[in-house]
């Protein structure tokens, strides 16, 4: 069947399917994605729509962003891209880069224009939502210090660091009066003994009569 063929019996196919409870065409009521990430929406539509050009727009729907032009080709409009799969019935719209910005509501649509405005055009409205990234808490980095080597902290403000120091033998004062003690014991016993071996050496010496002779004691 060609296009013009087609087109001939397409009119009154897409006033049966704008009688409530009919839809030509279908695809989710909401998709979410994150800021700097991406989402795909995914529409399907009625055979009798496979040789119709799609769009993708946001309410109010002044301009469409992306329209299919042929078959089976993507269309691509920034950061925004739309293919048409004939052999499934669908076409797939595709939002890169996403920010806070492209929140909203949005329209999966089969372009009637061509009949002159007289029919609506066939869509479905999808709202859009964007969310922040995940914010991951900053790892904390430690630095090992090599063996040997101890690094001092500062203490925190408003206390009081006591510290307290080892005296070192030389200046321990049980030594220094032990040196002090000995010195005197020194110097005031070794006179004392020479005193006492003077007297010994005095009254042990011989003593001479009045004629010079030696008397014994």
């Amino acid at each position: 069947m060609t296009l013009g063929n087609g087109r001939a019996w397409l009119p009154t196919a897409l006033l049966l399917l704008q009688v409530p409870g009919c839809s030509s065409i279908s695809g989710p009521t909401s998709v979410t994605g994150t800021v700097g990430g991406s989402l795909s929406v995914q529409c399907s539509y009625e055979e009798q729509l496979r040789e119709v050009s799609k769009y993708w727009c946001k309410r109010p729907c002044f301009w469409k962003i992306v329209e299919t032009k042929r078959s089976s080709k993507e269309v691509r409009d920034g950061r925004v891209s739309i293919r048409d799969h004939p052999a499934s019935l669908t076409f797939i719209v595709t939002l890169e880069n996403l920010t806070e910005d492209d929140a909203g509501i949005y329209r999966c649509g089969i372009d009637t224009s061509w009949l002159g405005g007289y029919l609506q055009d066939p869509a479905v409205h999808i709202v859009v939502s964007v969310t922040p990234g995940s914010t991951e808490a900053p790892s904390i980095m430690r630095s090992t210090s090599p063996p040997g080597l101890h690094k001092t902290l500062p203490a925190p403000t408003g206390s009081t660091v006591i510290q307290q120091e080892t005296p070192s033998p030389s200046r321990h004062p049980g030594s220094l009066l032990s040196s002090v003690n000995f010195l005197l014991l020194v110097f005031l016993e070794v006179p004392l003994l020479l005193s006492m071996l003077s007297v010994v050496l005095w009254v042990t010496r011989p003593q001479r009569g009045s004629g010079g002779r030696v008397e014994s004691a």
